[in-house]
């Protein structure tokens, strides 16, 4: 006796290679199994699924199925609104937190957290993780997850920009701790400026977590171009 996971062709990428082409997953009926259960069992985490049904019927993922059942699996809405702590993001995932601070997002990053801290933390400060590791999004403890989607930065950005309704608002935190900038006379951070700095640049900000200097520098024109595509191409607003 079986119970098919037949998820949307934007879920199928999920499947393990031999049932990618049949676009369904067969798997041994269990009594005591939920379709949540059959889902994750099928290889995909719950925080990517939006509406399940079983031959045809929506479903909640408590729910028990009959042998036989077809369970059909769509993907999570977008967009989808950022919990109230923002985003924390794996140790896989640097460039991405620092393309995500540069575009004024809360996103905390540690290159030395594990696995149970990232759950930990994730839960605690109400922050939806970010990874490309399935078996952490299947975690019971883990509130908030979303699977990241691409093998290069501005790739996984595209994609965190298109799931979420993400506020933009550049150039006002850290890039390497995410503190929020605070503007800072030229005057005070002088001395720690080179003199080509001194002579062209008047408007500064600073950041109170790791006291880094910022301004508007050789980086401008890459950074605005970065903000523009988030702006055309992924749903983030400007704050």
């Amino acid at each position: 006796m079986e119970v098919h996971v037949r998820p949307a062709p934007d879920l199928r990428w999920l499947l393990s290679p031999r049932y990618r082409g049949a676009g369904e997953r067969p798997l041994p009926f269990d009594p005591d199994a939920t379709a949540g259960h059959l889902v994750q069992a099928a290889g995909i985490p719950l925080t990517e699924v939006g509406a399940i049904r079983a031959d045809g019927a929506p479903v909640t993922t408590a729910a028990r199925v009959r042998p036989g059942t077809v369970l059909e699996v769509d993907p999570v809405t977008r967009p989808v609104a950022v919990p109230p702590g923002g985003f924390l993001l794996d140790v896989g995932l640097g460039a991405l937190a620092r393309r995500l601070r540069l575009l004024g997002t809360d996103a905390a990053w540690s290159n030395d957290a594990d696995d149970p801290a990232l759950v930990a933390r994730a839960a605690e400060e109400e922050r939806v993780l970010l990874t490309q590791d399935r078996g952490l999004l299947m975690r019971r403890a883990l509130p908030h997850g979303a699977l990241v989607r691409g093998g290069r930065p501005d790739e996984q950005l595209d994609d965190v920009l298109d799931r979420f309704a993400v506020p933009l608002a550049p150039l006002t935190r850290c890039t390497a701790c995410g503190a929020a900038l605070h503007p800072v006379p030229k005057e005070e951070v002088a001395d720690l400026l080179e003199p080509g700095t001194r002579r062209s640049v008047d408007e500064f900000s600073r950041c109170p977590g790791c006291g880094r200097v910022y301004w508007r520098g050789a980086h401008g024109a890459r950074i605005d171009a970065l903000v523009e595509r988030a702006r055309r191409g992924g749903r983030g607003r400007q704050a």
